[in-house]
């Protein structure tokens, strides 16, 4: 059996239910890489032990949905940050709350520890980041100055600096002992999703949802390579601990990237869709997605991944020619490495502080339920009481053999009570999930399908019944598939013979949204293509699309207002609030018209936006950050 693990190089570790209600996000404790902590919809906090059965112990004090967590450097700490703007800091060792931070006025987004002090960074979709120190109520510093959404935060290594990522396109370098801004990187073309400091060199990595990885050097304050990740947008980075290559985590798959010159090693297929977070420990990479109220975690075994080698030729990878070498290897004998004294921040405070009573009050209704009182005083209260993390020295993950496809399930802890023991294997049954009202954009199976239907009753087989339960709607399928791809032609050639807006209108005239959807994926990447004329068009079907029960629509539907409401709601505002021109002016007169039918569609959207955020869940955080953006709309003529 030993040697058949041998031959597999990434495979998934479990899959089990995290939380009673859908799963809104994820970390992996990067010490140890065996730590795992889940925020839910239930407004809960679970953390678990990777390969154990069941959850260790679940936190609870947030009223409103958790959109993220993270654990401190030592893993001692755990932070969630809610819909409300609350962010809570839980002792894992005491299991109990820590402190209770308020000051955000929307949606939590990013939270980071830094490596050193008793210092949290946490952003909003309020566009501010602010520093608070755990051990004292009200934070150090607010740092003002992205338009959107923030979705990173990264201390250095030497917790000197921090790093932001924003929705706006911008990655900014904050100085914390200054509290001001260093410098601001402005080569994405859509919004930037992740950062990560390298753990040596002065060297910032950033992904993007414009389908880059850029990499900047931080004592030039200048782009030093770009990297083309995948065919969708980047969300999860990790440098090696040595600092020599760069992981990405694509959807379904891994890739290693170098840089200097910009290189990719080595793509490994992994199944885990879009992976949420990443952690390397004993030479495996774990990677962890969620999809409704289940996650899984996947391991890649490093030491069967090329981390050296292949050669570029604009951009494109070519396994077949040698790598020549470098005059100055890796391109970074000169660049500065990072020393990592202990940093201390000014006490320095801005805006109101919460009154004490407020805060204990509220501190109260927050406590740690342990679940697995075994595990819990073996993780985070070992005898020898020197580390509180899994030790460094477990065994790796075993592969599985290789005729095993099946992985652990678990059940999700109750809203109350602890779960009773785990259920044997054998007694575990999948339920065949009910239809959900907004079908996933990445799904492991098909909506509604069951996998039985399609096998012989009573394993007999009957190759003829097998058959035709596998062609059914095979041939329907087959013809949606030749006429799309035949529209898409269409609007390629009209695209190609006249413009853009032409194009558009040809796909729109098709009645087939999936098409609209196809062209509006490639234009949201490219702002330069939009024109008002192109508004006037996209309006109604982006209506359409925030109203489909396909996520994926609505997703793209939100991206394009979202791109409209940026770059053309000053234009549309100045020009129905100018001053009528004296005599005939026909450009003015029809530009005012389409100005006036945009906004018209727009406080449309902007009633429709106001219900949806109301939702629950990642649909309800777009929707959210929408309504925030259309807030002018409300003041408008």
């Amino acid at each position: 059996m030993a040697a058949a693990n041998t031959t597999k190089i990434s495979w998934r570790l479990q899959e089990f239910e995290a939380h009673s209600s859908p799963v809104s996000c994820l970390a992996l404790g990067k010490s140890s890489g065996r730590l795992l902590a889940t925020g839910g919809q239930d407004c809960r906090v679970n953390i678990w032990a990777l390969s154990k059965a069941n959850c260790i112990m679940s936190l609870t004090g947030h009223k409103s949905p958790v959109e993220c967590v993270q654990f401190n450097t030592s893993e001692e700490q755990v932070a969630a940050g809610s819909q409300s703007g609350s962010i809570r800091v839980w002792d894992l060792e005491a299991a109990k709350i820590l402190r209770t931070l308020m000051g955000h006025k929307a949606n939590i987004t990013s939270l980071g520890f830094h490596p050193y002090g008793d210092f949290l960074a946490s952003s909003s979709m309020d566009t501010n980041i602010k520093l608070w120190d755990v051990r004292r109520k009200g934070y150090v510093f607010r740092y003002k100055g992205h338009t959107q959404a923030v979705r990173s935060l990264a201390f250095s290594p030497d917790g000197k600096w921090l790093a932001s990522a924003s929705d706006d396109s911008t990655v900014k370098l904050w100085d914390l002992n200054q509290g001001k801004m260093i410098t601001e990187f402005k080569s994405h073309t859509a919004a930037v999703n992740i950062i990560q400091f390298h753990p040596n060199e002065y060297l910032l990595a950033s992904g993007s949802s414009d389908r880059t990885i850029k990499l900047w050097d931080l004592e030039k304050f200048t782009m030093i390579g770009s990297l083309e990740a995948d065919t969708t947008p980047v969300r999860s980075v990790f440098f090696s601990s040595d600092g020599s290559c760069l992981y990405s985590g694509a959807t379904d798959c891994l890739r290693i990237f170098g840089w200097e010159p910009d290189r990719c090693f080595d793509v490994v297929p992994v199944g885990w869709g879009k992976v949420s977070d990443l952690a390397v420990c004993n030479q495996q990479l774990i990677g962890v997605s969620h999809q409704l109220s289940s996650v899984s975690s996947y391991v890649v075994d490093l030491k069967r991944v090329k981390k050296s080698g292949g050669s570029v030729i604009q951009g494109i990878i070519q396994d077949n020619q040698p790598l020549a070498e470098p005059k100055d290897p890796k391109g970074s004998a000169l660049r500065r490495n990072y020393e990592r004294p202990t940093t201390t921040c000014s006490s320095q405070r801005y805006g109101e502080r919460r009154s004490p009573s407020e805060d204990e009050a509220d501190e109260k209704v927050s406590s740690a339920e342990i679940h697995n009182a075994e595990d819990f005083k073996e993780i985070f209260q070992p005898k020898n009481a020197i580390s509180r993390t899994p030790p460094r020295t477990s065994e790796p993950f075993p592969a599985p053999p290789e005729d095993v496809v099946s992985c652990e399930k678990r059940p999700a802890p109750p809203a109350s009570a602890p779960p009773a023991s785990a259920p044997h294997p054998q007694n575990l049954v999948t339920a065949v999930k009910s239809k959900p009202k907004i079908i996933p954009s990445s799904r492991n199976e098909p909506i509604g399908l069951n996998v039985a239907d399609f096998l012989p009753i009573n394993n007999v087989c009957v190759d003829e019944e097998s058959l035709s339960q596998l062609k059914k709607g095979h041939d329907t399928m087959c013809v949606m598939l030749r006429s799309r791809h035949k529209n898409l032609e269409t609007v390629r050639s009209v695209w190609a013979r006249e413009d853009i807006k032409s194009a558009l209108a040809a796909a729109v005239s098709m009645n087939d949204l999936s098409i609209v959807v196809d062209i509006l994926n490639i234009i949201n990447l490219q702002p330069s293509l939009w024109k008002l004329d192109l508004c006037t068009t996209i309006l109604p079907q982006i209506d359409q699309l925030l109203h489909s029960k396909y996520e994926s629509y609505i997703q793209t539907g939100c991206t394009s207002l979202k791109l409209i409401m940026k770059h053309f709601w000053m234009l549309i505002s100045d020009t129905l609030k100018a001053t009528p021109s004296v005599g005939v002016d026909i450009t003015r007169e029809e530009r005012h018209q389409k100005c006036r039918a945009c906004c018209k569609q727009l406080k449309n959207l902007s009633h429709l936006v106001k219900n949806k955020a109301a939702q629950v869940g990642r649909h309800g955080s777009a929707f959210r950050e929408l309504q925030l953006l259309m807030a002018p709309l409300d003041d408008s003529l």
